[in-house]
C-alpha cells in the first residue's frame, strides 16, 4: 500500500461514528463523464436536479406478470422454518426489496402493510403502513388481519416471525443480506410462483453480470461514496462493507470508500474523513435526496464533500432507491447503469 492511499485510509478510519454539520451549496459545473447514463427523462415523478447532476436511472425493472400461482406453497424460511402459505391476497411485508419482487410478478394490489418509511409506490398504496423493527410486537402485527407476512431481515424480523407462527400466522423472512437473484427466488416462491421466480432471477443475474464485465473492462475504479439521510440515529451515514448499495458499486467497477474503510452498514462520517475519502463520485437515492431536504440540504450535512474531487467536479448521481439501496430485482438495471457510467470516467 503506497503512503498516499494509507494518508487517505487513517482518517476515514478513525473518523467514523462522528457527525457532520455546515455548509452551502457549491456553484454548479457541468461533468463530461456522464454522457453513457439515463437522465431524468426516465423517471417521470423525480423532481428536477441541480445544474451538472446526473440522474442515473437503469430504465424498467424486470418483471413477469399474470403467472397463476401455486398454492398452498411449502417454503423454507430464511431463519430456518418450514412454512406454508395457503392465502397471499393480505401481504404484510418488512420492506421495499420484498415489494419490488411482488410488484414485479404483477401482485402489488397484494401488499396490504408495508413500512412506513416505504419508497415505492404499492407500499404507499397499501392500506396500512406499520414501523417495522427489532421491538415490533406480535399484537400490533397480527391486529392488521395480513394473510402473509414477508419479512427482509434476520435481525430485525426472526422473533416477530417465530411468535407469528406460534399462534398460526404464517411468516416467511428472506433476508436482506444476500445476493438479488437468491431474493428474487425465494419471495416468488413464497407467492407461490416459484417458476416466475426462476425466469426473473435468471434476468437479474444476466444484467448483474453484464455490469461486472463493463466493470472489469473498464481498467479503472473511480471512488464512490453512497450518502444516505438515514442509518446512524438519524445522522447523515455512508454505505458500509455489508449493505447492498456496496456490492452493486463494487461489481460495477467502482470502489466503495465504506468498505475500504472497513465500515459496516450504515456509519456516520467526520468531515476530515469525507476529505481523506477523496471520492470521485457522489450517490445518493431519489428518497434519500429528499430527506436531505434537497441539494442544500445534502451539502450542510456533508459540507467538506464540496472539497472532495467529486464535490468540485460537482459530480453527484442521483438513482432510484431499487436500483441501489437494497438487493432486489432492480438491482441488475441499476448496476448496468452504474457500470456504464463509471466506465465513461475518465482514469483519476
Amino acid at each position: 500500500m503506497n503512503m498516499t492511499h494509507c494518508a487517505r485510509l487513517l482518517p476515514l478510519a478513525t473518523a467514523l461514528l462522528l457527525a457532520a454539520c455546515g455548509g452551502t451549496a457549491p456553484p454548479p459545473a457541468a461533468d463530461a463523464g456522464t454522457a453513457a447514463v439515463t437522465t431524468s427523462k426516465g423517471a417521470d415523478a423525480a423532481p428536477a436536479l441541480p445544474a451538472g447532476w446526473t440522474r442515473l436511472d437503469g430504465g424498467a425493472l424486470p418483471s413477469l406478470t399474470g403467472q397463476a400461482a401455486v398454492l398452498p406453497a411449502k417454503v423454507r424460511s430464511d431463519d430456518g422454518a418450514e412454512v406454508e402459505v395457503d392465502d397471499t391476497g393480505r401481504i404484510i411485508v418488512g420492506g421495499d426489496d420484498v415489494i419490488a419482487v411482488i410488484d414485479a410478478l404483477g401482485l402489488g394490489a397484494q401488499v396490504f402493510a408495508a413500512p412506513k418509511n416505504t419508497t415505492t409506490a404499492s407500499g404507499r398504496a397499501a392500506p396500512h403502513q406499520f414501523l417495522f423493527n427489532r421491538t415490533t410486537g406480535v399484537e400490533g402485527v397480527l391486529s392488521l388481519q395480513g394473510s402473509l407476512f414477508l419479512g427482509n431481515s434476520l435481525r430485525r424480523h426472526t422473533e416477530l416471525a417465530q411468535k407469528l407462527r406460534a399462534v398460526g400466522e404464517p411468516a416467511v423472512v428472506v433476508d436482506d443480506l444476500q445476493p438479488a437473484p437468491d431474493k428474487v427466488r425465494k419471495i416468488a416462491a413464497a407467492l407461490g410462483l416459484a417458476a416466475a421466480g426462476e425466469q426473473l432471477a435468471g434476468q437479474v443475474q444476466q444484467q448483474l453480470d453484464q455490469a461486472a464485465a463493463i466493470g472489469k473492462a473498464s481498467g479503472h475504479a473511480p471512488r464512490v461514496i453512497h450518502v444516505s439521510a438515514t442509518g446512524a440515529g438519524g445522522a447523515p451515514t455512508v454505505a458500509g462493507a455489508d449493505s447492498a448499495s456496496a456490492q452493486l458499486i463494487s461489481l460495477a467497477g467502482g470502489l466503495n470508500i465504506g468498505t475500504e474503510a472497513g465500515v459496516a452498514n450504515y456509519s456516520a462520517l467526520s468531515n476530515e474523513g469525507v476529505v481523506a475519502a477523496a471520492p470521485q463520485v457522489i450517490l445518493v437515492t431519489e428518497h434519500d435526496l429528499q430527506l436531505f431536504g434537497g441539494a442544500d440540504g445534502l451539502w450542510k450535512a456533508y459540507p467538506t464533500l464540496k472539497q472532495t474531487p467529486a464535490g468540485q467536479a460537482n459530480r453527484v448521481w442521483v438513482m432510484p432507491d431499487v436500483q441501489l439501496k437494497y438487493a432486489s430485482v432492480g438491482s441488475g438495471v441499476g448496476a448496468l447503469a452504474l457500470a456504464r457510467a463509471l466506465a465513461a470516467l475518465p482514469p483519476a
